[in-house]
């Protein structure tokens, strides 16, 4: 469903005058299962680092790699105000687990972030990089496997209407 409205989109007159007057190279903006596939790739690893300024890295990524734009800067917004302290927590609570260090009772403040940085830093960013691969390979690949089997299903469909 979400392909046919990717592929629907991309045929809008208002989308295609949009895409010209602001001279955005198309190629980063193709609905196909690769481009689609490497923008959630992109978006969420990137979603997961505790950073500002997110979406920032994802346009700085963007001369390295061919990827869907619009849907890595939209994977990013996974690790908004809202959702941010709960999986900044888990990264951290993950990382102090595997490297065998103490967990630091959190405060929410700014000053108790301050005075433990040094602390929480080394386990943070280690959750981190895990959360990070795992999580958009995940997302890689369920994209690819979802993809697939939507076109599968729609040739199947398509023949047997025949």
């Amino acid at each position: 469903m979400i392909r046919k409205t990717l592929k629907n989109t991309t045929k809008s007159e208002k989308l295609k005058a949009f895409i010209k007057k602001s001279k955005v190279p198309p190629e980063y903006l193709f609905p196909n299962r690769k481009m689609i596939s490497k923008g959630v790739f992109i978006g969420i690893f990137i979603a997961f680092i505790p950073m500002p300024m997110q979406m920032a890295l994802v346009l700085a990524v963007m001369p390295f790699t061919r990827f869907n734009v619009p849907i890595a800067l939209a994977m990013c917004w996974l690790s908004n105000p809202f959702t941010m302290p709960p999986m900044y927590y888990m990264e951290y609570l993950t990382g102090s687990f595997i490297l065998g260090t103490q967990v630091a009772p959190v405060e929410m403040t700014l000053d108790w972030f301050s005075a433990n940085i040094d602390d929480i830093f080394i386990p943070l960013y280690f959750g981190t990089a895990l959360y990070s691969i795992f999580g958009s390979l995940t997302a890689y690949w369920a994209v690819n496997h979802f993809w697939k089997g939507s076109v599968h299903k729609d040739r199947k469909k398509h023949r047997h209407q025949r």
